[in-house]
């Protein structure tokens, strides 16, 4: 199983990127890869909270993990802490079995000495389908959009 790890600088303070880490209707605005729209089925930001997130791509040649053009996975939160952490498990909602198996996000904040937020994004035990490149590729992107999202005006 593979691993993928990442590393952001986002111009805001550690509090205002933690919000938009844990807030189902921050999350939309900004975790998904380019080429997909997000919809939050469930997102509950409390420790042992549920999951549910589907990634659905915008073009007609895209090929979902879990059905048509969409990749559906489930999961939980289990570890928060405020303004430094995240840890979330989730699973594709799949019939492929190389695509099975818990993955787990583990997005850390620290104060970057340079100002802002330095945020780290590992994800542990990357199913044998899903290539670690394809991941860390939409990941970028979705940090990207993150870091526009909370931007210090």
């Amino acid at each position: 199983m593979a691993t993928t790890r990442l590393t952001q600088h986002l111009a805001a303070p550690r509090r205002r990127v933690y919000e938009a880490l844990v807030d189902p209707s921050q999350v939309v605005l900004w975790r998904f890869p380019s080429e997909m729209t997000c919809e939050v089925h469930e997102f509950e930001p409390r420790e042992g909270g549920r999951v549910r997130v589907s990634l659905t791509y915008n073009g007609t040649d895209g090929v979902g993990k879990t059905s048509g053009r969409t990749d559906t996975y489930r999961g939980r939160l289990v570890r928060l802490v405020p303004d430094e952490l995240v840890v979330e498990v989730d699973e594709f909602v799949t019939d492929d079995p190389a695509l099975r198996g818990e993955m787990t996000m583990t997005i850390a904040l620290s104060d970057d000495p340079a100002g802002g937020t330095l945020l780290t994004a590992t994800h542990d035990g990357l199913p044998a389908g899903l290539r670690p490149e394809d991941n860390e590729a939409g990941w970028r992107e979705a940090l990207q959009r993150l870091a526009e999202l909370v931007r210090d005006e």
